[in-house]
């Protein structure tokens, strides 16, 4: 006899339909598994073996054939087994196929039947509404995950023979569904900015950066606070929108690095150490998972000491800086991934640390400063809005007993200036001035004819490319909002032209 079961499987974080065909024929007992099932995949007959047998289900001695359809795409991983079993069990009518029809499935089994948490399961539910299923089974463990998608009924079960009991007319109830409204504003504990000693001009460039979304490079000697301020990005960024505390779930689901929250609420701070290879920063693999790129989408990828990075590593980091994307190709398959992030880094303005140190003598010649900032190229330099100076701290300002600005108060202002920009930027799929378009620049970016002087004055004298050029006015644009101040006027420009400290070094 044939079964047919439906379940999904993943494409990036894009999920498909799978029919999961099964016949039951004669011939030599055994099972095959075809439709281009990986080594998980193919292990799924011996748990599934072992799920019925010891969930009281028989097992008769046929020639089992299971096909994972569409036969073109790769199945990967281990939410195939509660499908097959179940398919296995209609096929040979210990279950009834009736309530079948307009549901998914997907879970892994144990061997004694129980069944376990599997990945991705977010973007299935998502898609499987789409696709206009009407319910899903899936593991008690991703109840959480699921609970945050409305329009589908979701019901999770423990073990294989709950999911029978269920298909034979069980009442069993759905998991309750949890706005993703209500966790808004809630945060992971991080640094807070009151706590930093003295860096004012550092303190007003990350307020910038975060009120436009803008790339900040931060360069200064050693015990700086170049790290601590990076660390207190997060506290001052604008809370997520249920919109995106979805998008970015559905990364960290598809890798497995969801918590017991279910939901990513908080927006991700990503810090990739300098040897981590290309691969761990694009995503990839044998299984395409997604790397510590899009990981960070919609919150920030925070790389200190930024020379110490091969420079081919570096590079990687263009495409999806600019398109908000990033391509995963291999021989087999090519996937996109989501990628839009804050780049924040650091590093030193020497090997030593201490060129331009008033408190400490640089012991490096000027062809070995050539040499380390050289690992920098100039494509990815222009691609990062800010380049800010952060220099030492005096003992007078460590030793101080008073607190800077809090972290609540600057992030008030960042949140007046999003929702200027969230304003004039409606329906245009933009959430900060950093998003804008050549379009967007022409429209929004007006400026006057002293500004225009200025302008043109810091381009011709800096060396400025047309990257440089928008996003100085890109830059200029969130100062002027911060202003609260409709036009751009010659004060915004001259602040936002000085923040690209690294076109003003000629030591570059």
């Amino acid at each position: 006899m044939l079964a047919k079961i439906n379940s999904f499987g993943l494409s990036g974080i894009d999920g498909y339909v799978i029919s999961v065909e099964i016949d039951i024929g004669s011939g030599l007992p055994g099972m095959d598994i075809v439709g281009l099932p990986d080594t998980a995949t193919k292990e799924s007959k011996e748990r599934v073996r072992s799920a019925l047998k010891n969930s009281g289900f028989r097992l008769s001695p046929q020639r089992i054939t299971v096909n994972l359809a569409p036969a073109d795409m790769r199945k990967e991983g281990s939410a195939f087994d509660l499908p097959i079993a179940l398919g296995i069990l209609c096929a040979t009518e210990q279950l009834s196929c009736k309530r079948t029809e307009d549901v998914i499935f997907v879970g892994e089994l144990s061997l004694n039947g129980d069944i376990g948490k599997v990945t991705g399961i977010l973007p299935i539910i998502l898609a499987a509404k789409e696709r206009g299923y009407r319910r899903a089974v899936i593991p008690s463990a991703n109840a959480d995950e699921a609970s945050y998608v409305s329009g589908i009924d979701v019901y999770a079960f423990n073990n294989l023979r709950d999911v029978a009991a269920y298909l034979e007319g069980a009442e069993a109830s759905p998991v309750s569904f949890r706005d993703p409204a209500q966790v808004i504003g809630l945060k992971r504990k991080s640094e807070d900015l009151r706590y930093v000693k003295g860096q004012y001009a550092a303190r007003r460039a990350m307020e910038i950066a975060a009120a436009g979304g803008h790339n900040m490079l931060m360069i200064g000697p050693p015990g700086g606070g170049k790290t601590m301020l990076a660390k207190c990005l997060p506290s001052i960024l604008p809370d997520m929108s249920a919109e995106e505390m979805l998008e970015t779930t559905k990364i960290h689901s598809v890798a497995g690095m969801l918590d017991g929250d279910g939901i990513v609420y908080y927006r991700p701070f990503r810090s990739p150490h300098h040897t981590a290879s290309r691969i761990a920063l694009t995503g990839g693999g044998a299984n395409a998972r997604p790397g510590e790129i899009s990981l960070a989408h919609n919150g920030v990828l925070f790389l200190d000491e930024l020379p110490e990075y091969p420079r081919s590593t570096l590079e990687i980091l263009r495409q999806p800086v600019e398109d908000g994307r990033i391509t995963v190709s291999r021989a087999a398959r090519s996937v996109d991934y989501p990628a839009r992030f804050m780049l924040v880094a650091s590093m030193n303005p020497c090997p030593c640390g201490n060129y331009g140190n008033k408190n400490a003598e640089c012991t490096c010649t000027p062809t070995q400063i050539n040499k380390y900032m050289s690992r920098i190229s100039g494509p990815l330099l222009d691609r990062i809005d800010l380049h800010i100076e952060v220099g030492g701290v005096t003992y007078d300002e460590l030793s101080s007993s008073d607190y800077g600005e809090c972290s609540s108060d600057v992030k008030a202002r960042v949140d007046e200036a999003r929702r200027i920009q969230q304003v004039r930027f409606a329906g245009n799929g933009i959430h900060c001035n950093a998003q804008m378009t050549n379009a967007e620049v022409q429209k929004y970016c007006t400026i006057d004819e002293d500004s225009e002087k200025l302008l043109r004055s810091a381009f011709t004298r800096l060396g400025l490319s047309a990257r440089a050029y928008t996003r100085i006015l890109k830059v200029a644009r969130t100062i002027a909002d911060l202003d609260h101040s409709d036009r751009i006027f010659k004060k915004h420009i001259a602040e936002a032209v000085q923040y690209r400290s690294l076109d003003r070094s000629r030591i570059i």
